[in-house]
């Protein structure tokens, strides 16, 4: 893993702390789904690297737009891991009151403006709140996640063109983890590849390994530095892979073979951290490991916290649906 830009240890042990972290949060939340306590979970174990290393230059106030696959957007974000998993299962503690689920969760306080389940829908909000940035004379970036499946999608192209004109601070991170559900990119995309769709809209593009967290965060970073400098959109396509099914019920995965899932596996983005901070000696081993069990206690508080919370009451039913303007 070779980068051209230098990285303090306290950043290099945030990101490997943020991957494992995402990591177990996933891995207890398909326990839960495995429970029967959630339903549409979509598991983003594979794909840590992605919003870590882009997130990892966010500010509080800079805006994200996930995906119905934003578990790992929302915690790269900084969002609370109760409320995360709480909002999982239903519960009033949780980040939208338990109404959301797993497909829509947003804080505000942290720039996370929501996941959605509509494919490609939070495209053209990321060029809204770029123009709302840019409106009102701040530095402020939004960044937006989609997969392979939504760069197919006309709101993509529409964003990126205004974005293009009007020069807006939003970063296009489409994380390509090779199939639209089941449909694997090469049947679906034309062309060498989606990065090379923003050249027409005058929008620098690069491809990037996204099972390397320092590459995305060397890329994510001058993306990041060009949109406050008021330079204008990149578009970066993140070369990934999602280490499970579309969702809990897709099973067997008989559109993909082993010998693809072992290539990708063996290129994992938390165990090529952790071979990077063990070489360079920015952690030793009992540090690491020190790491790995913080990610897990906390997970496995936030499991106890949500399974402790109550559901909602349901006069909450009506309430947070309309609101009234005077």
């Amino acid at each position: 893993m070779t980068i051209t830009t230098s990285i303090d240890n306290d950043k290099l042990l945030w990101m490997y702390q943020m991957m494992v972290t995402i990591r177990r949060f996933e891995e207890q939340s398909k326990r839960e789904a495995d429970a029967g306590k959630l339903r549409g979970m979509h598991s983003s174990v594979g794909q840590e690297a992605v919003p870590v290393g882009v997130c990892a230059h966010l500010r509080d106030d800079d805006y994200v737009l996930g995906t119905h696959r934003s578990h790992h957007h929302c915690i790269a974000k900084g969002l609370d891991l109760n409320a995360m998993m709480a909002e999982l299962l239903g519960k009033s503690t949780g980040t939208n009151k338990g109404k959301g689920g797993t497909m829509h969760i947003a804080d505000i306080n942290k720039g996370m403006l929501g996941a959605n389940g509509v494919v490609g829908s939070n495209i053209p909000v990321a060029a809204g709140v770029g123009l709302s940035a840019r409106i009102r004379g701040t530095d402020q970036v939004s960044v937006v996640f989609f997969g392979d499946g939504a760069a197919n999608q006309g709101t993509l192209h529409e964003a990126m063109n205004l974005a293009g004109i009007w020069k807006l601070p939003t970063l296009f991170v489409c994380e390509n983890n090779r199939y639209a559900e089941s449909t694997p990119v090469e049947y679906s995309v034309s062309g060498e590849s989606i990065a090379e769709r923003a050249s027409g809209y005058n929008i620098p593009s690069v491809i990037a390994d996204g099972q390397n967290v320092l590459e995305m965060y060397e890329i994510g970073g001058e993306a990041v530095r060009r949109a406050r400098a008021g330079e204008g959109p990149t578009f970066i396509e993140a070369q990934t892979y999602r280490y499970n099914g579309h969702f809990g019920a897709d099973n067997p995965l008989t559109y993909r073979t082993q010998e693809e899932e072992d290539y990708y596996e063996g290129r994992d983005c938390v165990e090529r951290m952790k071979a990077h901070l063990s070489q360079t000696k920015v952690a030793t081993e009992d540090e690491i490991n020190e790491i790995d069990k913080k990610a897990l206690a906390t997970v496995e508080e936030a499991a106890r916290f949500a399974d402790d919370s109550p559901f909602p009451d349901p006069e909450e039913l009506t309430t947070d649906v309309y609101i009234s303007y005077p």
